[in-house]
């Protein structure tokens, strides 16, 4: 500033060599002359009588500059950021819509994860087995070793829990993640699957189908919604054995045999729609080896009696069961807030897996191979559950807010009861119309449900 006014004044401009001030407001308790580290002082010693009369005549000495209410610090630092002109007009940030398409692409997801990630190791995953496997044994040993009413209830709950782990395993060799080859993918999963009553191939395939369609309202495979035309046709008994607590948790072997309301065939028939001609033999094998489980679980009956192998394995069967239902319905539903579910063009890949949710279960996690890191597990069912974690820390970033960060459990995740009961009440059903749809509440069976 004193330069140009020294220029003006048709004199040499002075060489600035004090500092540059940083931005911000000056303090009016240090006054400095045109924010120079010259004082009135010195400007007095210098020749006035070079200073012209007509200097300061006819002079607009406004300043045509227009400057930003605060400027940022010369270390690019901004404490404070201001949107819009001097802080006015600023634009309000839209509301999230987890329905519309997301800015990124399948291909932005996968380049965030590690190389690493995508590697199968078949002897850690070998390993998986054979721990679940020698806990399963010894949890046996001393339910029947102990055999009382103390030790009982908590067999039931721990070995029901290591069912569900050895179902996930056989998932994992379902997906072809347990390892490259597919024959140990099959006998492995086979043994661990026909061990807890599940038919491998007829489930591998369904399964794949629901991944293939997630999201969607019509070709999903399992708890999909239902279309509201198919609700209202229901009869009461159905709707309260499908949407009252515990009822839906116990639905996984109906499935099996029968598959959701809407949909017709078995995975134990190689002639049901839910498999193509070339899959007939899979589906044969399979239904032979649960056939064979079902022989060996009569033949030890008649061995150890009926009542003890109800306790070693009919109620673990159930516990296994309802980690099924429950781990499968709330990575689909239950969030706080609603999830989209799409038809016809709305519908892609991408935005169908989007539309899953991420568990924490505490203890749990490790337990059953984290499982509950679902997104990245649907849209790439390939990464072996031991790299899911990492995985997902590393897409976090790509997803932005369609990334539902999971509740933190205790030890035990007990809140996911809550959950689930909310959903079951106000998740009932979806429009027969409309590409981008959310679930609707039936009034008449809202309160159904216990709290």
């Amino acid at each position: 500033m004193a330069s140009w006014v020294l220029s003006e004044c048709g004199l040499k401009p002075l060489p600035q060599i004090w500092p540059r001030p940083r931005a911000g407001i000056i303090n009016p308790s240090k006054p400095r002359f045109l924010y120079t580290n010259r004082t009135l002082t010195d400007l007095k010693r210098l020749p006035l009588d070079k200073f012209s009369s007509e200097c300061f005549r006819e002079r607009n000495w406004g300043l045509k500059v227009s400057a930003p209410y605060r400027v940022a610090s010369l270390d690019g630092e901004e404490d404070n950021k201001v949107i819009g002109f001097n802080g006015v007009g600023e634009e309000e940030e839209t509301e999230f819509d987890p329905g519309s398409p997301p800015p990124f692409k399948l291909s932005d997801i996968r380049a965030a994860i590690p190389k690493h990630c995508w590697v199968k190791d078949p002897w850690k995953s070998m390993s998986y087995v054979v721990r679940d496997v020698a806990v399963v044994f010894g949890l046996a040993a001393a339910g029947a070793y102990f055999s009382n009413w103390v030790v009982w209830p908590l067999y039931w709950a721990a070995q029901g829990t290591m069912f569900w782990a050895l179902f996930v395993l056989g998932h994992d060799c379902g997906h072809g993640s347990f390892s490259n080859n597919n024959k140990l993918n099959s006998v492995v999963g086979h043994i661990l699957h026909s061990s807890i009553l599940v038919p491998y191939h007829g489930w591998r395939i369904s399964h794949r189908t629901h991944h293939q369609n997630h999201g969607h309202v019509e070709n999903d495979e399992s708890w999909h919604p239902l279309p509201e035309k198919i609700y209202k046709s229901l009869d009461g008994i159905t709707k309260m054995l499908r949407f009252t607590v515990p009822f839906p948790m116990l639905a996984y072997p109906i499935y099996l045999w029968s598959r959701s309301p809407g949909k017709s065939g078995s995975h134990f028939d190689p002639n049901s729609d839910l498999f193509v001609p070339s899959e007939r033999k899979d589906v044969i094998t399979s239904t032979l080896c649960w056939t064979a489980m079902a022989a060996l679980l009569v033949g030890l009956s008649f061995v150890m009696g009926p009542s003890q192998l109800l306790k070693l394995y009919g109620v673990p069967y159930v516990g296994f069961v309802m980690w099924l239902d429950l781990v499968t319905y709330l990575h689909h539903h239950g969030h706080e807030d609603k999830l989209p579910w799409y038809r016809g063009k709305e519908w892609s890949y991408l935005r169908g897996g989007l539309t899953t949710i991420d568990r924490d279960y505490g203890w749990i996690n490790n337990i059953h191979h984290d499982i509950g890191t679902h997104v990245i597990h649907h849209l790439f069912p390939q990464i072996p559950h031991y790299h899911l974690t990492e995985a997902t820390e590393a897409a976090k970033p790509v997803f932005g807010k369609y990334y539902r960060e999971p509740k933190k459990s205790g030890p035990l995740p007990f809140h996911l009861i809550g959950n689930l009961v909310r959903s079951m009440r106000k998740d009932h059903y979806v429009s027969d119309t409309g590409d981008v749809v959310y679930y609707q509440t039936d009034p008449q069976h809202s309160g159904s449900s216990s709290e």
